[in-house]
């Protein structure tokens, strides 16, 4: 096991727990991969930029993080992340599995795998439950992710 890159995931999850987007991309190489299964694929600077407009539009937001471990070239941790899910008032319990590959002691791919229907049921409530599991839904749900992303990054 690397301690390093253990300790990298770490320092990115404890940044996290802070709402300290500037120091969760300091993890990250400047190349970096991130996805998950409402942004989809984010590369280079739209990975911290999506961190930085989460943080800083999080309310009511706590973090926990376990199982962390790492080898040389590639690592995993669990986490959960708890919030106020502003669009609707909802509390969301979000349980995610990470993966990462690391290159020179950064993190260069991030790879985040949650239950979306899962998500859409706490976050959108009735619709959630009855259409969350459907493509046009879940579609919808990324979309609007990365419009607000899209206009976050443009008023910067």
């Amino acid at each position: 096991m690397s301690d390093a890159n253990r300790a990298v995931i770490t320092e990115f999850y404890q940044a996290f727990n802070r709402l300290d987007a500037e120091a969760m991309s300091a993890c990250y190489t400047e190349d970096v991969v991130f996805s998950d299964p409402v942004f989809g694929v984010l590369k280079g600077r739209q990975a911290g930029d999506m961190w930085r407009m989460l943080t800083l539009r999080a309310k009511d937001f706590s973090l926990t993080f376990d199982s962390v471990r790492a080898d040389e070239r590639t690592g995993a941790a669990h986490w959960v992340a708890k919030y106020l899910f502003s669009q609707t008032g909802n509390t969301v319990v979000n349980d995610i599995q990470a993966r990462f590959v690391f290159r020179d002691g950064k993190i260069c791919e991030h790879h985040d795998q949650f239950d979306l229907w899962r998500w859409s049921r706490q976050a959108l409530g009735a619709k959630g439950v009855l259409l969350g599991w459907t493509p046009l839904v879940q579609n919808a749900i990324r979309a609007q992710a990365q419009n607000g992303l899209k206009t976050f990054r443009a008023g910067r």
